[in-house]
C-alpha cells in the first residue's frame, strides 16, 4: 500500500490524529475502511466542504475504501462544536430534500463501483429505529459524563446555554462509528478540527462497548491567512450547486485568492501532485502578477465540482467579459452562456422603449445598494454599459443599447457584473 499518512501530512492535512504511531503503520497493511460525516444543513454542499471530501476522495485514491456519512439524525439537532447559539431544528421534509442533494454532489467526488467503491450511508437509518429508554439503555449507560463535559464543543457552550438536545448530539455521532464499526469494518473516523472532541467520543464509546481500538484524524478547517474562514463573499457562501453559486462565479472566487492562501488551497483541495504545485509556488514567488497558481487552482476545482462544461462556460464567461472591449459582435448563443453564469435580472421591452437610467439600472440589477451609490459609482468611473465606461448621471438605456436582440451587460468596477434581458 502506498503511504497515505506521508501524502497527507505534506499536504498539511493532518491537525490531530490518535496513535499515530501506530495509525501509520495500520494503514500501509492493507485497505481499510475510513468514513466522514456530513452535516445537511442546505440542500448543497459548500467550499468549506470540500476540504473532507478530498479526505476521503484522497484515502480512495490511495486504496481505501471510504463511507460518506449523511446525518440525517444528527441533522435533527445540529452539532453544537464551534457554535455560539442552538440551531433551529430542521423539518423531516427539509432534511431529506437537504441529503438528497449532498448525495448527488458527492458523486462527482467518490467512486461508487469497483474494488473498494465508496458507500453513501444516512444514519438516520440506524438512529431511528432506537426507542428513548433504548439508547438511554444501551449507549446512555456507556457515555460517563464526566467525559463529555471535558470536550470543548460542550464547555465552551456551557456558559452561553447548551440544551439537553445538543448535549445528546455527541453520544448520537460516537454511536455512527460504533454502528459503522460493526456494519463495515470501518476503524477510522476522519473530519475537520472542529469535530476532536466528537471523534474520541466515538472512539471512547466503541472501546467500553466492543472493547476495540479505532482511530481518528482531524484536518485543519478552510481558512484564509489571516485566520477567516474560506468560502464567504460579499453575496453569501460560495456553494457547489451551480444554481447558487454559478460555475463562473464559483471560477472567479479561485482566481481570486491571495497570493498567501492559493499554495495550502493547491494542496489541500486538488488531485495536482507534489511537482507540479511546488513549481507553481516557485513560479508564484517569481512573477507573482500572472496569476497562474490561482488560474490552475481555479480550473481544477470548476471542472471537479462542475465538470468539463462547466469548466468551457466559467472559461468562456470569463473571457469574454473581461476582455474589456465591445461586445457588439457576439451572437445570442455566446450572451446566452454568459446569462447562464453571471447575476440576471428580466424587464419588460417596454421598460426599455421608455427609457431607463443608468442609476436606476444599477440599483434594480443589485450592483449598487441605492440611488446615491449608483450616481456615486457613475461619478468616479465606476460604472460600464457592454464594456463602455459611462461618466454621465444621465445616462439612459435605450433599444440602441441592445446587444443581440434582448440583453445589456452592465458592469461595476472590475469584477461585479449583471446582466439585463428584455422580454417583448
Amino acid at each position: 500500500m502506498k503511504d497515505i499518512y506521508q501524502e497527507l501530512e505534506w499536504r498539511g492535512l493532518i491537525c490531530q490524529a490518535t496513535d499515530s504511531d501506530h495509525l501509520q503503520p495500520w494503514l500501509m497493511e492493507g485497505s481499510r475502511t475510513v468514513y466522514c460525516g456530513f452535516d445537511p444543513t442546505a440542500d448543497s454542499l459548500h467550499v468549506g466542504s470540500l476540504v473532507p471530501l478530498m479526505y476521503l476522495r484522497r484515502f480512495q485514491q490511495f486504496g481505501h475504501r471510504p463511507i460518506a456519512l449523511v446525518g440525517g439524525a444528527t441533522g435533527m439537532i445540529g452539532d453544537p462544536s464551534g457554535k455560539s447559539k442552538e440551531r433551529n431544528l430542521l423539518s423531516e421534509e427539509a432534511l431529506r430534500a437537504n441529503v438528497a442533494g449532498m448525495e448527488k454532489q458527492m458523486r462527482a467526488f467518490l467512486d461508487f463501483d469497483g474494488p473498494n467503491a465508496a458507500q453513501l450511508v444516512n444514519n438516520y437509518d440506524w438512529m431511528s429505529e432506537f426507542s428513548f429508554l433504548e439508547f438511554l439503555r444501551v449507549i446512555g449507560k456507556n457515555a460517563p459524563v464526566n467525559v463529555m463535559l471535558a470536550k470543548d464543543s460542550v464547555k465552551n457552550r456551557l456558559e452561553t446555554g447548551l440544551s439537553y438536545t445538543e448535549f445528546s448530539y455527541m453520544l448520537l455521532q460516537a454511536y455512527d462509528f460504533v454502528h459503522l464499526f460493526r456494519s463495515f469494518d470501518c476503524r477510522l473516523q476522519i473530519g475537520g478540527s472542529d469535530q476532536w472532541g466528537n471523534v474520541t467520543a466515538g472512539i471512547d464509546l466503541a472501546r467500553r462497548m466492543d472493547s476495540v481500538q479505532l482511530y481518528g484524524m482531524t484536518c485543519p478547517l478552510l481558512t484564509k491567512s489571516d485566520g477567516t474562514k474560506m468560502g464567504k463573499t460579499e453575496d453569501g457562501t460560495v456553494w457547489l450547486d451551480p444554481t447558487r453559486t454559478s460555475p463562473y462565479a464559483f471560477y472567479q472566487y479561485w482566481i481570486g485568492v491571495d497570493d498567501g492562501d492559493v499554495g495550502n488551497c493547491l494542496r489541500m483541495l486538488t488531485d495536482l501532485n507534489r511537482e507540479e504545485i511546488e513549481s507553481l509556488d516557485a513560479a508564484r514567488q517569481q512573477n507573482p502578477e500572472e496569476k497562474a497558481s490561482q488560474r490552475r487552482l481555479a480550473e481544477s476545482l470548476t471542472e471537479l465540482v462542475h465538470g468539463k462544461t462547466g469548466l468551457e462556460a466559467a472559461r468562456n464567461a470569463t473571457k469574454t467579459l473581461f476582455a474589456g472591449g465591445p461586445l457588439a459582435q457576439m451572437d445570442e448563443s455566446q450572451l446566452a452562456e454568459i446569462s447562464a453564469d453571471v447575476p440576471s435580472l428580466e424587464l419588460s421591452r417596454a421598460e426599455l422603449e421608455a427609457g431607463i437610467s443608468l442609476i436606476d439600472a444599477l440599483r434594480l440589477s443589485g450592483l449598487v445598494e441605492s440611488n446615491s451609490v449608483g450616481r456615486r459609482t457613475i461619478q468616479e468611473g465606476g460604472a460600464y454599459v457592454n464594456n463602455h465606461r459611462e461618466s454621465d448621471i444621465k445616462r439612459t438605456l435605450t433599444p440602441a443599447d441592445l446587444l443581440g436582440d434582448s440583453m445589456i451587460l452592465l458592469r461595476r468596477g472590475k469584477k461585479k457584473y449583471a446582466l439585463l434581458r428584455f422580454a417583448s
